[in-house]
């Protein structure tokens, strides 16, 4: 009697090749979303946000981007709305207040992310000027300021001359006013002022070194340009350095009084930086009566309570600086 042959073990070749195949689609489909996932809402947030804002509204890859965002989130992104964090912590408690002195406020658009302080008191605005002002001698950098002046914050003020970016904060760009006399420029000279009168209030306005002293102004540098006037924007559009985006300092305040320093990042991942435009919106946003550009790029900085609250352009921090706005601190 013949014997029966034994079937051979072993998965059917057809199934294997299903599961080859399975397998493989499965990879492919995993490592397509993790791109995509990357790419729309990944670590590099500005890029993100700047290929969500070019979306065709009826792409795969806008179908796509809803899986990561909320229908808000994207049309936020699209329309770069500026978004202020109201949960965020505030820096200091204040005692016996209704608003703490001074509030940190993160803010971002499409293709930059920041900060805004607000300092409820305008008394506690003052502005530090160098010690060694015009004599070649290096400026001292924001940290150095703040250390001097025992502040509570800082932000970087106005310009100076910085030839190949070597410039050492010596040579102020214009005009510097400090405790109500001229301490350095041309008194005669038209230029873009950001200064502080005696009673508080914050000017920003193309005028000349004498015109500020006779305007009681205590306290002024030289940068611009000036984005509000009184409420009405007087910024020409078209005039953002050939539409870059950069990281910028800028300053405002409202009609109660409350400064806002603003500083925003730029040349990293997360933050490619703002335009004019993108400052005046969020200056608009907070009500600004006025509001003016300060340096910015490297220069950009602000520092609360002994640490940097951005991220600056340098490694190494703050650089020399000729001039900053100061919060005062306790001492």
């Amino acid at each position: 009697m013949a014997k029966k042959k034994k079937k051979r073990g072993g998965m059917n070749i057809l199934v294997l090749i299903f599961l080859c195949l399975l397998t493989a689609l499965i990879g492919v489909v995993g490592t397509e979303y993790f791109y995509l996932k990357e790419k729309y809402a990944g670590d590099a947030v500005a890029y993100s946000r700047e290929q969500i804002r070019d979306l065709d509204l009826d792409s795969l890859e806008y179908k796509v981007v809803r899986m990561f965002y909320t229908d808000e989130q994207i049309n936020n992104i699209r329309d770069n709305t500026v978004s202020i964090n109201e949960t965020a912590q505030t820096a200091v408690t204040g005692e016996g207040t209704e608003l703490p002195p001074v509030e940190i406020v993160p803010i971002y658009g499409t293709t930059y992310e920041g900060y805004m302080m607000l300092v409820h008191n305008p008394e506690d605005i003052s502005v530090a000027v160098n010690p060694y002002l015009g004599t070649g001698s290096a400026a001292p950098s924001l940290d150095e300021y703040v250390n001097m002046y025992h502040a509570l914050a800082g932000i970087n003020g106005g310009g100076f001359q910085d030839d190949g970016g070597h410039g050492n904060g010596s040579i102020p760009q214009g005009i510097v006013i400090h405790e109500g006399k001229l301490v350095y420029g041309n008194p005669n000279t038209y230029l873009g002022i950001v200064g502080i009168t005696s009673d508080g209030k914050l000017f920003c306005a193309n005028a000349t070194g004498n015109e500020c002293l006779e305007w009681g102004m205590t306290e002024a540098v030289t940068f611009g340009p000036v984005f509000i006037n009184n409420y009405q924007v007087v910024f020409q559009e078209g005039t953002d350095n050939l539409g870059m985006l950069n990281p910028r300092t800028a300053i405002g305040q409202r009609s109660d009084g409350t400064f806002m320093l603003l500083v925003v990042d730029g040349r990293g991942p997360t933050s490619f930086g703002a335009l004019y435009e993108d400052i005046i919106k969020i200056f608009q946003a907070n009500d600004a009566v006025m509001a003016a550009n300060l340096d910015g790029g490297n220069s950009s900085a602000m520092i609360y309570d002994g640490d940097y609250v951005n991220t600056p352009v340098s490694m190494y921090g703050s650089r020399n600086l000729p001039t900053v706005f100061l919060v005062k601190g306790d001492n």
